[in-house]
């Protein structure tokens, strides 16, 4: 599949895991995007708060505040930013809890590069 377009596209990329923080901003800047990293759910909701997100792409196994948390905290900041969940456990009862919490998606990890494609075009192209 060929790579969307994400030129002035800001991601939030929470993630704990410096190498899979790398793997996904080397994705989206392959794709023009601008990636911003928090590795806590603290850093995601001040940069949130700071405005300017196109799309979060959210950890769900976080320290301290789980990806659950951060995205309830985000949604009341912002209702509209796209919250796509990233994980390695595909339990319902988990994926049920994401959604409810407020993400529009989930991804499995390991991440598969054409299914990140697709995402981040269907949300933001």
């Amino acid at each position: 599949m060929e790579h969307p377009n994400l030129e002035q596209k800001n991601i939030l990329v929470v993630e704990d895991e410096e190498r899979n923080w790398l793997l996904i901003r080397d994705i989206i800047e392959l794709c023009n995007g601008n990636a911003i990293w928090a590795e806590s759910g603290m850093q995601a909701v001040d940069k949130v708060k700071a405005g300017n997100i196109s799309l979060v792409l959210m950890d769900l196994q976080l320290p301290f505040m789980s990806g659950i948390e951060t995205t309830r905290k985000i949604r009341e900041i912002n209702k509209e930013v796209p919250v796509i969940a990233q994980t390695a456990f595909s339990d319902p009862e988990l994926l049920h809890k994401c959604t409810k919490a407020g993400c529009n998606k989930y991804i499995l990890k390991p991440l598969d590069v054409n299914e990140m494609y697709n995402v981040l075009s269907d949300y933001l192209c």
